[in-house]
């Protein structure tokens, strides 16, 4: 078994967020927007996420795949958004987008961003247990890149998939645990390459496919369904591939009432 590349103080079980996660992003928030940053491969695998969660809400709601804003007037909350890289588009495709994250400075950067840009977003510095305690619930629910960095998934996953409505769709991306991912996600991004900071993964909170299948059946929601996310070294981009070594988008529902 692959050995964490630092160490990292126990959780207690039942937490959904590690401060020194936290702290971590707090560092990179600047970087955001910087297409050739520290956040270069979310910007690169942007669109063919972006094209999966598309697809995803335009068949699970019925919705017209020809119109410039399919998504309009869809509520959707992006859980852990970052500076915004995903809310934008979302919004832009007529989404009513929340987008919440618990780094303070992240949110005040996708904040300028917005109003530079022009879509309007509800950010807010927020846990995804705030909006829960107060009863909100989503069309839809996106969490990309952000179960891999929570010390109890299963705690985490039944949290966020409560702000699902009923008849509502979820979708998450997050890394596969196989030795594949062990090579390319830490050794190669992080040590070698240099795409990411070093210690930005933990092998040991990769969650493998079967995992978040029993993780959702287990708290109400439909099996869920895969695809893999791969990238592409000679056109130098990522794109939607049957192969989940590595990393990979799920999908999922809440039973209508």
């Amino acid at each position: 078994m692959p050995r964490r590349m630092k160490s990292e103080p126990a959780t207690a079980p039942g937490a959904t967020l590690d401060p020194h996660e936290v702290e971590r992003f707090q560092r990179l928030s600047s970087e955001w927007w910087d297409p050739n940053g520290k956040f270069r491969p979310l910007h690169q695998q942007g669109p063919a996420r972006l094209t999966f969660i598309r697809k995803t809400l335009i068949e699970h709601f019925g919705l017209q795949s020809k119109s410039l804003k399919p998504l309009q007037n869809i509520t959707i909350l992006d859980i852990g958004c970052g500076g915004g890289l995903v809310s934008e588009p979302l919004a832009r495709l007529g989404g009513r987008v929340t987008g919440i994250d618990p780094t303070a400075d992240s949110i005040a950067i996708a904040r300028r961003h917005a109003e530079a840009q022009g879509p309007s977003i509800d950010y807010r510095v927020a846990r995804a247990e705030d909006l829960r305690a107060a009863g909100e619930t989503f069309d839809a629910v996106i969490c990309l890149e952000v179960i891999e960095h929570v010390p109890d998934v299963g705690a985490f996953l039944n949290v966020i998939t409560g702000l699902v409505r009923p008849g509502g769709a979820f979708v998450l991306s997050t890394l596969n645990r196989t030795w594949k991912s062990y090579l390319l996600a830490i050794v190669a991004a992080e040590y070698v390459l240099g795409w990411l900071p070093r210690g930005t993964h933990n092998w040991q909170r990769f969650v493998t496919p079967e995992e978040l299948g029993r993780h959702l059946s287990a708290i109400g929601l439909k099996p869920p369904q895969f695809s893999g996310i791969v990238y592409d070294v000679i056109r130098d981009e990522w794109r939607l591939d049957p192969n989940t070594d590595v990393n990979y988008l799920a999908t999922s529902s809440r039973p209508a009432a």
